[in-house]
């Protein structure tokens, strides 16, 4: 077994007659993390590939395995199958031949709530891991958590004003300054941190001396899934040591 403090692992997959290069990863990182990397290379999705070479005593390695108990060879090419999802829809598609053709590739798989699928637990360990916080006030004991998203919660962001007096809901600091009695507050938005600073700013949320916000989060705290009713999201998921969390989503 490798030591997992070793250097990162360098690998590449081959796949449909092509090599991808997959970007280092380390030792400690999980089966699950690697089809993440390999999906962002290829596009195939995480539970179409097949690792014809990814061992683990002999067996298919799971998702749960470290990269450290395969004992991967340095450089190592791994040989993949899989389908992208364009094309399995088109395997799908009933040809015009007649009514007695059989689609037998119309078998539902017993399915895994989202929520507790490896692929995606495997997802937000690595958000948990890299995401990095950046804490502008502390926490208070005793404080509840409320997390507020900004579009349509602080202000209309499709509002033709252009001041932030204009953009922002009525009460918002009124709302911010009770709320902060009883609750650290945290802002969160699916854009980029300079846009949610700057509309912060804008709001004068940033510099009120009635409340404290204790940090942002931004898309990048967002994980993607894939679901069979919804399709490709991304999704926000929290993970904070409170006794109470509450996450305020847009009313439109």
């Amino acid at each position: 077994m490798c030591d997992i403090n070793d250097n990162p692992i360098k690998l590449s997959v081959k796949w449909n007659g092509k090599e991808f290069d997959i970007p280092e990863l380390s030792p400690s990182d999980s089966v699950a993390m690697l089809k993440i990397a390999i999906e962002n290379a290829t596009g195939v999705r995480p539970e179409r590939q097949k690792l014809l070479n990814v061992k683990y005593e002999g067996k298919v390695a799971k998702d749960n395995c470290t990269l450290a108990d395969l004992n991967l060879k340095p450089n190592l090419k791994i040989m993949m199958m899989g389908s992208l999802e364009q094309a399995i829809e088109g395997a799908r598609t009933k040809p015009d031949v007649g009514d007695d053709v059989v689609n037998d590739l119309d078998i539902e798989e017993e399915e895994v709530d989202v929520e507790n699928q490896e692929i995606y637990l495997a997802k937000i360990n690595k958000r948990v891991r890299d995401y990095k916080i950046n804490v502008l006030n502390e926490p208070r004991p005793g404080k509840k958590l409320l997390v507020l998203d900004i579009d349509y919660t602080l202000f209309d962001h499709r509002s033709v004003a252009e001041t932030g007096y204009e953009l922002m809901r009525p009460f918002l600091h009124e709302f911010l300054t009770s709320a902060y009695e009883d609750y650290d507050i945290v802002i969160w938005s699916a854009t980029g941190m300079k846009w949610i600073e700057e509309k912060m700013r804008l709001l004068g949320v940033s510099t009120h001396q009635e409340y404290k916000i204790m940090f942002y989060l931004d898309y990048l705290a967002m994980i993607t899934v894939h679901t069979t009713k919804y399709g490709t999201i991304d999704v926000s998921f929290l993970n904070f040591s409170y006794s109470m969390v509450v996450m305020v989503l847009p009313v439109k």
